[in-house]
C-alpha cells in the first residue's frame, strides 16, 4: 500500500471510528449510563445493564483498535457485533405507529445497516492487506 492510499485509509479509519468511541461510546453509553440502561430496558432488551457502560468500554474499544490500527480487523468486527443488535431491537421501525417516530426510527435503523456495511467492508480490507496497513500499530488479526 503506497503512502499516499495508506494516509486515506487511515482517514477512513479515524472518520469511522468517531461515532463509535467518542460520540457513542463515551458520549452517552458511558456518560449517560443510567439512560442508556432505562432506555434499554423499555425497549425489552434482554440484559439492559450490559447497555451502559459495558457497551461503552466495548465500542470505544473498537474505534480505539481500527482508528489506531490494533487488530483492526477484530474492531471492525466488535462494530458489527454491536449494530446487529442496536438495529434489531433498538430500532424497530415497523413497530411505531407515529408517522415522524416511525420516519425517524426507520432512519436510525438503516444508519446502523449503513454501519454494518462499512464494518464489514472494512474488516474485508484489513484481512485482504494484511501486514501492508499503513499507519497501524499491529496488523490484522486474522489472515485468509
Amino acid at each position: 500500500m503506497s503512502t499516499a492510499a495508506g494516509i486515506i485509509v487511515l482517514i477512513g479509519r479515524i472518520l469511522f471510528s468517531i461515532n463509535f468511541g467518542p460520540v457513542a461510546g463515551v458520549g452517552f453509553h458511558i456518560r449517560m449510563t443510567k439512560m442508556a440502561e432505562g432506555y434499554a430496558k423499555s425497549m425489552n432488551f434482554p440484559i439492559p445493564a450490559i447497555a451502559g457502560w459495558p457497551t461503552g468500554v466495548w465500542l470505544t474499544v473498537a474505534s480505539l483498535s481500527i482508528s489506531l490500527g490494533i487488530w483492526p480487523d477484530v474492531g471492525a468486527l466488535m462494530v458489527a457485533a454491536f449494530v446487529i443488535p442496536a438495529a434489531w431491537w433498538f430500532h424497530r421501525f415497523w413497530e411505531v405507529g407515529d408517522p415522524m417516530q416511525k420516519q425517524t426510527t426507520q432512519i436510525l435503523f438503516f444508519r446502523n445497516l449503513t454501519f454494518l456495511g462499512a464494518a464489514i467492508g472494512l474488516f474485508g480490507l484489513f484481512v485482504a492487506v494484511g501486514d501492508g496497513l499503513r499507519f497501524a500499530i499491529t496488523g490484522p488479526l486474522f489472515s485468509f
